[in-house]
């Protein structure tokens, strides 16, 4: 079976155009999701700081189950693009049905750990008793319908490795544009629709991701064929599961590793205050935003690798990470001088507290300046993933948050307090994207010498 003529344009179109029309339909995307966010954020801080603080102690642990998601979500990518670049569609459906079963039973256990294990979870990161019960009018909606996200980011994962990013990128749009509409409506009430307060923010999502699972499913399954409804054999969907399970585990292990971090980072923050956790919760939703182009590439670049690894084009698999990567360093220089220009409004914008607007201010000054090097780090996972080396990924991301992120961010607030915390990360991220840059390109180097020696691209 030939492959699609978007998988083509992954095999032979000019690199740097095909990255470009891939990466630009997801960078809109995302700023629109990610925009709404932040009005979420927006929102819940007019509630005032004590309820900003607690959704804040719940970002690691949202961030965890999206986290599992991405991760299985690059497994899936990365599996199915390496079928299609070897020519076989009907193998890719089968695969991309049972990624999207094993995934939703993966993450309704994750989420059901976590409420079992609420309380040791975010008193062991600094919450009180006041704090936690005001979070967990937050998670308890959150946890229920979280399925229903996992879902569409799986079945933009099978449109990517196909090559298409338009249409998932639209739906991403459109339910961050409802999730932004329904939030002050929940959040304060309208009419006969009672004040939910940051109850109301996490029912907005749950009826965002529930309406985008209805639409992405009818394109994905009725219109473009590209999954089952109900898996066909299930022995070929158990033995396509441990295919996924082989590169998609070890990918939501590194991915997990990052809530995990948050958590250590947040709790190290609780000990300079309720402000300080704020401010953190903050930043992290403006680093999002600042860090949109690399998050774009880390979706659209491996899709690119896989097809060419999969097709034995090893050479323009290198060629692309190194594309990506050299771009996103120049790109993150030029979004840090920008937002340490906007940093006193910034804070202004989303904190009325006089501390948390003077920790948020050196936040943003100070932690964009490793966003690029940061960039080098995630887009060489994204490469391990996509030439099916998880492991390798796995050990890059555990060396970036325990060897140097967070080691270096402790004893740099030792030693200057708050703001040597965020001095200490930023070393973090340079000693890391040192190690990432010589590791990818090494094991580039080396696939590329065995399949000219043996004409297979494995070692």
């Amino acid at each position: 079976m030939s492959t699609s003529s978007s998988a083509n344009d992954l095999l032979n179109g000019d690199l740097t155009i095909t990255l470009k029309k891939m990466t630009a339909p997801v960078i809109i995307g995302m700023i629109t999701m990610m925009t709404f966010n932040l009005v979420d954020t927006f929102f819940i801080g007019l509630l005032g700081t004590q309820p900003l603080a607690a959704v804040s102690f719940t970002f690691p642990v949202t961030f965890a189950v999206i986290s599992l998601s991405i991760g299985l979500s690059i497994g899936t990518s990365a599996v199915i693009a390496k079928i299609i670049g070897q020519g076989d569609q009907q193998q890719a459906r089968t695969y991309a049905t049972a990624a999207l079963y094993l995934s939703a039973i993966l993450v309704a256990c994750i989420a059901l750990a976590f409420f079992a294990f609420s309380k040791q979870v975010f008193f062991a990161m600094g919450a009180t008793q006041s704090s936690y019960d005001l979070l967990m009018e937050y998670m308890t909606v959150w946890l229920w319908g979280c399925v229903l996200l996992i879902l569409p980011m799986i079945c933009n994962a099978i449109f990517r490795a196909n090559g298409e990013t338009k249409l998932p990128s639209y739906g991403m749009a459109g339910a961050g544009l409802l999730n932004a509409i329904l939030d002050p409506i929940l959040i304060f009430g309208l009419g006969p629709i009672p004040a939910l307060g940051i109850q109301g923010a996490a029912l907005a999502s749950v009826i965002s991701w529930s309406c985008a699972c209805l639409l992405i499913f009818y394109v994905l399954g009725a219109r473009q064929k590209r999954i089952y409804f109900w898996p066909r054999d299930l022995i070929a969907t158990l033995a396509a599961s441990r295919q996924i399970l082989a590169i998609g585990l070890p990918a939501a292990g590194a991915n997990m590793l990052t809530p995990l971090a948050m958590a250590v980072m947040t709790a190290i923050a609780a000990s300079y205050g309720e402000p300080v956790v704020a401010a953190l919760g903050v930043g992290s939703r403006i680093e999002s935003i600042a860090s949109i182009v690399i998050l774009a590439l880390s979706m659209t670049l491996p899709p690119v690798i896989s097809q060419n690894f999969g097709a034995r084009q090893i050479q323009r698999a290198h060629d692309a990470y190194r594309i990506a990567a050299k771009f996103v360093i120049v790109w993150q220089l030029v979004m840090a001088l920008a937002l340490a220009i906007t940093a006193y409004w910034l804070a202004q914008v989303f904190s009325s507290d006089p501390e948390v607007q003077q920790v948020l201010r050196w936040y943003v000054v100070i932690m964009p300046i490793g966003y690029g090097l940061q960039g080098i780090v995630i887009l060489a996972n994204s490469s391990f993933n996509a030439l099916h080396k998880p492991n390798n990924a796995l050990l890059l991301s555990i060396i970036r948050f325990f060897v140097c992120y967070i080691p270096l961010a402790y004893i740099g607030g030792m030693l200057m307090g708050v703001y040597g915390l965020f001095i200490g990360s930023v070393i973090g991220n340079i000693v890391t994207a040192f190690i990432a840059w010589r590791w990818i390109n090494g094991t580039f180097s080396r696939f590329e010498q065995h399949s000219n020696v043996m004409g297979e691209p494995q070692l």
